[in-house]
C-alpha cells in the first residue's frame, strides 16, 4: 500500500509542477521588479480550468501525503 502512495504522490507532485509552469503568463520584466499590471483580467476557458486543476490537484497531494504519513 505504501509503495503506491509513493508512486501516486511522485506522479501528483510532476503532474502539479507542470500545470504550474503552465499557467506562467508572460508579464515583461516589469513583473519582476514589482510594476503593477494595469490591465484586470478575469480567467476565463482553459486559463480557468488549468486554475481550478491545479487547486484540485494540490488538495489531492496533500490528502495524499497526510495518508501516507498516517499509515507509515
Amino acid at each position: 500500500m505504501e509503495v503506491y502512495l509513493n508512486i501516486a504522490q511522485i506522479v501528483l507532485a510532476v503532474t502539479l509542477v507542470l500545470i504550474i509552469l503552465l499557467q506562467v503568463r508572460g508579464g515583461g520584466l516589469g513583473g519582476i521588479f514589482g510594476q503593477a499590471d494595469s490591465v484586470y483580467r478575469t480567467r476565463r476557458g482553459l486559463e480557468k480550468t488549468m486554475f481550478q486543476m491545479t487547486i484540485a490537484l494540490a488538495v489531492i497531494f496533500i490528502t495524499v501525503a497526510l495518508i501516507s504519513l498516517v499509515l507509515t
